[in-house]
C-alpha cells in the first residue's frame, strides 16, 4: 500500500513538475504593459524581456513601433538607444545595445525597457514586433500574431489592448453641450418673444380702454 501512494506522489509530482515547466516556458516570452493605455493618448510602456538561453546573455532589443510621432526613451546605465525614424520624422523602432563593460541581461534574469510614446493609433490592439539578440549571436524574433483559434504562437509579437479614445468622449459632451446650448437659446427666444407679445396684447388693451372713456 505505501509502494502505491509512493508512486501515486511521484506521478502528480512529475504532472505538477511539468505544469510548472510548461507555465514558465508559456511566460517567459517579452511582453509589453502600459496601463490605460487609449487610442489617441499618450502612455508608457513597459517591455519585460527575459533571457531564455541557458548560455547566453541579451545584449540588443529591437522593438516595432507603428509610426509615432512622439517618442522618448528612459536612460539605463550600461545600455544605449537608438531612435529610427521614417522620411516623415515618424519613429519606426528603438534599439537598445549592451556598452561597453556590460555583459548584458544573464541567464535566469530579466530586464525592462521604458518608453514614452504617443499619440497612440485609432485601433482596439497594438502590437510591438521585438527582435532580441544574445552574446552568442543568436537572434530570436518576437513577431508572430495571436493564432486564429485565440491560442499563443511560439514566438507572439508583445502587443496592448486600447481603450476607446478619450476624445471620442470629449467630442460627445462637446456635442451635448451644443445641443443643451441651443436648446436654451431657443428657450430664450420662445420667452423673449412670448413676452414681446404680452407688452403688445397690454398696450393693444390699454389703448381701447382710453378710446372708450373719450367716447
Amino acid at each position: 500500500m505505501h509502494t502505491s501512494i509512493s508512486r501515486a506522489l511521484t506521478a502528480s509530482g512529475a504532472v505538477v513538475g511539468l505544469t510548472l515547466l510548461g507555465a514558465g516556458a508559456a511566460s517567459a516570452h517579452v511582453t509589453v504593459d502600459a496601463p490605460g493605455a487609449a487610442q489617441n493618448g499618450y502612455t508608457v510602456a513597459t517591455f519585460k524581456v527575459p533571457t531564455e538561453s541557458n548560455t547566453a546573455s541579451t545584449t540588443k532589443l529591437t522593438v516595432a513601433v507603428p509610426n509615432l510621432k512622439s517618442i522618448r526613451t528612459e536612460p539605463m546605465a550600461g545600455w544605449s538607444e537608438k531612435i529610427d525614424r521614417n522620411d516623415k520624422g515618424e519613429a519606426v523602432s528603438v534599439t537598445w545595445a549592451v556598452e561597453p563593460g556590460n555583459a548584458g541581461v544573464a541567464p535566469g534574469q530579466f530586464q525592462r525597457f521604458v518608453l514614452s510614446l504617443g499619440p497612440l493609433p485609432k485601433q482596439e490592439k497594438l502590437s510591438f514586433p521585438a527582435s532580441q539578440t544574445y552574446s552568442d549571436g543568436k537572434v530570436v524574433e518576437w513577431n508572430q500574431p495571436e493564432n486564429a483559434d485565440g491560442s499563443e504562437p511560439e514566438h507572439p509579437a508583445p502587443a496592448l489592448s486600447l481603450s476607446a479614445a478619450k476624445g471620442d468622449d470629449h467630442d460627445a459632451d462637446t456635442a451635448a453641450k451644443d445641443d443643451d446650448k441651443g436648446t436654451d437659446t431657443t428657450a430664450r427666444w420662445l420667452g423673449g418673444l412670448g413676452l414681446a407679445l404680452g407688452a403688445l396684447g397690454a398696450a393693444l388693451g390699454l389703448g381701447s380702454v382710453i378710446r372708450s372713456r373719450r367716447s
